[in-house]
């Protein structure tokens, strides 16, 4: 039988009490992100700001020179490898083979969002490096394995691999099930590059820490 309407209206009302708690919490965890991503923007500003006024800083050589002089074996390859995915063309065609990877499962949502943050990361990091002009570490100074001519603030490297697996580690947080060993296995394989790509640029001379 259906249900009464008095007993209709106190299902809803119960329901929309359990609700509140649940939109609470949301809330809450909303702005705490918001309050910790204005205050990266705004560590990343001062940063930004003072690039543009020093070709580089003290502690940049010596961390640095301390990193170019570790000697672990098969370090050197494994910095050279790290980088890879971030050379020349390479970046386009993951981000396309991956937008494409996205579209033929159906998760159009993924594909469209992939693009506007591997999209828009290359924009961003094109346009801040115009305006802070600073330059890359020198022969003199460091070891430079990789001789590049455009600005070195921010790493192009380092923009496109938070932008392109940063984008990967959320859709396998969001996507898989949870605990799952394919979660966990490919939660790890996007964040390890994100984590290995800064000492790799540095290590090559490409970039100042």
């Amino acid at each position: 039988m259906d249900q009464e309407p008095d007993e209709q209206g106190a299902g809803e009302v119960e329901s929309s009490v359990l609700r509140q708690p649940q939109r609470v919490r949301a809330a809450r965890r909303l702005w705490r992100a918001q309050i910790v991503y204005l205050m990266s923007f705004a560590a990343f500003a001062v940063l930004a700001a003072f690039a543009h006024i020093y070709a580089y800083f003290g502690w940049d050589e010596t961390l640095a020179l301390w990193l170019q002089r570790l000697n672990a074996p098969g370090l050197a390859t494994l910095m050279s490898i790290v980088s890879i995915p971030g050379n020349g063309v390479i970046p386009w065609a993951m981000t396309i083979l991956t937008v494409l990877l996205f579209l033929f499962i159906r998760h159009r949502s993924e594909a469209v969002g992939l693009i506007f943050s591997a999209g828009g990361g290359e924009l961003m990091n094109f346009l801040i490096k115009l305006l802070i002009a600073r330059p890359r570490p020198t022969a003199d100074l460091v070891r430079v394995s990789v001789s590049l001519r455009t600005e070195s603030f921010p790493s192009g490297h380092v923009s496109f691999y938070v932008c392109y697996f940063g984008f990967l580690f959320f859709a396998a947080y969001a996507l898989l099930p949870r605990g799952s060993w394919r979660r966990r296995l490919a939660l790890f394989l996007a964040a390890l590059p994100v984590a290995l790509i800064g000492f790799s640029r540095v290590y090559l001379g490409a970039h100042w820490p």
